[in-house]
């Protein structure tokens, strides 16, 4: 008999220590990866931006020798984006959190096996001794058949923050794209500038080169072939501050693609003249009317607000009564107790009726606060659509002005151009002085400048429009790719 409980308890023992490792290696009882369908289909499927047909990629391979077009930077920005990465796990998190509201209106069931070895010895020798070895087990499950709404209004709160995450991860989408198309368009309009004032440069010297001949044939003064070196020095000045400007425009533009400080990039040789671009000509009435339909901070704002509407119908329910069914099985033994000195089965069936009374005030705070979250809520909604609205406006006011400069910046650049190569003929036959030249060299570097700037903003300001509206996608900046220089 005892060789027979010494190997019972080995055998439990090993059981029992085995037992964790296997579960832990199946993740048991986590063996169901979404049992109850609560994960959005965009988790396993991918997101689509507005207006594109393909989903975002996840990795994105850069041969960095080559030049890095808008469409590159936005995927790149998009897949190593680390706010990006963690809106997408909050959709996760929040899924997980539907999973559970769910999950309330199922049973619980509980189950308990033992091998129990109950000896009992009195030293009163008018009581027998007992000894008793016995297999328990107990069985419960417990089932909420009422609450007063309490779980409806949970699952909906759940549900509503799950579309909150889901409108946020968009909206955190646009928000890197905004950031990373400025910061491309920042870096080629330095680019482009570096390039202008280079060409500034080279036109100097060829000015000074021209003076120092004229001097030695005794045709000018010295003053003049001065006062060319000094064009020559303020024009290499601006080339220098152009060149640690460009410097600071590929630092930044690394930092929005998140790639190492030390990446070579390498950026087209100069903005697209052509006015190209997915941005339809309409009132500003009819953006703003799109962006406060569309815009995916606004909609997560609002599925936040009825998310905090449906708590206070959890808090009200917390302070009514519910009503439990729960049924329980004991084989030899209820938790706790002894076992039987025989085999016995017991079964109990319970409808419980639970009314609170009083909790110290803590439900009606709990109901005040929820009330206050939700005011809370109203209130950021109102704050995010008058921000979209004011960007809106901005980017409107912005994209409209850009185009309107397009053409006098292209006018300013041509004539510039001509005049200075009259001066240059005229300077060359002694028919103007180095005074109309250098005028005229510091006028087309002005022109310049205004022709750099003008096609940065407008190429910039129509995408910072979509963005401003949550209609960027990767359509735009791959329709921005597609005009050629």
């Amino acid at each position: 008999m005892n060789a027979k409980i010494q190997h019972n308890a080995l055998s439990l023992a090993t059981v029992i220590l085995l037992w964790p490792t296997f579960a832990y290696s199946l993740e048991f009882p986590y063996l169901f990866k979404d049992p109850l369908r609560t994960m959005p289909d965009v988790v396993e499927k991918g997101v689509i931006l507005p207006g594109d047909s393909t989903r975002i990629p996840l990795m994105v391979q850069k041969n960095f020798a080559q030049p890095l077009t808008l469409d590159e930077a936005v995927d790149l920005a998009l897949s190593n984006n680390q706010k990006v990465k963690g809106a997408w796990a909050d959709i996760k998190v929040q899924s997980g959190a539907v999973g559970e509201a769910y999950a309330t209106y199922l049973p619980v069931v509980n189950g308990s096996a033992n091998w129990t070895k109950d000896n009992i010895h009195y030293s009163d020798s008018r009581y027998s001794s007992t000894d008793a070895s016995r297999y328990t087990f107990q069985a419960s499950a417990t089932w909420r058949i009422f609450d007063f709404g309490g779980r409806t209004a949970n699952r909906r709160s759940a549900e509503n923050l799950l579309a909150s995450a889901l409108a946020s991860y968009d909206a955190t989408i646009q928000d890197a794209l905004s950031g990373v198309i400025q910061a491309y368009f920042d870096a080629v309009t330095a680019s482009a500038s570096l390039k202008a004032k280079t060409e500034d440069e080279a036109i100097a010297k060829s000015t000074l080169s021209s003076a120092q001949e004229r001097e030695a044939k005794g045709v000018i003064s010295q003053s003049d072939t001065l006062r060319a070196t000094t064009a020559l020095a303020k024009a290499s000045l601006d080339k220098n501050r152009a060149w640690g400007d460009y410097q600071k425009s590929l630092a930044l533009l690394r930092y929005y693609l998140g790639l190492p400080g030390d990446t070579e990039l390498v950026l087209p040789p100069g903005l697209n003249e052509q006015q190209g671009g997915a941005v339809e000509r309409k009132e500003l009435s009819l953006w703003l009317v799109e962006a406060q339909k569309n815009h995916p901070m606004i909609a997560s704002l609002k599925k936040q607000l009825e998310a905090a509407q449906q708590q206070v119908t959890v808090a009200k329910s917390a302070g009514l009564p519910t009503i439990n069914l729960s049924g329980n099985y004991y084989q030899n033994t209820r938790p706790g107790e002894a076992v039987t000195p025989s085999g016995a089965q017991e079964t109990t069936l319970v409808v419980a009726v639970t009314l609170p009374l009083f909790d110290g005030f803590a439900s009606t705070y709990k109901l005040r606060g929820a009330q206050a979250k939700v005011e809370k809520q109203a209130a950021a909604l109102a704050d995010i659509e008058q921000q979209v609205a004011r960007e809106v406006i901005k980017a409107y006011s912005d994209t409209t002005t850009a185009l309107q400069n397009l053409e006098a910046s292209a006018t300013l650049l041509e004539s510039a151009q001509r005049a200075l190569a009259v001066s240059q003929r005229k300077y060359d036959k002694g028919a103007a002085d180095i005074t109309e030249v250098l005028s005229t060299q510091a006028a087309l570097a002005d022109a310049w400048n205004e022709r750099v700037r003008c096609l940065s903003e407008w190429h910039s300001s129509r995408l910072q429009l979509l963005s401003s509206t949550g209609r960027m996608g990767r359509f735009a900046v791959c329709d921005y790719s597609k005009i050629k220089p």
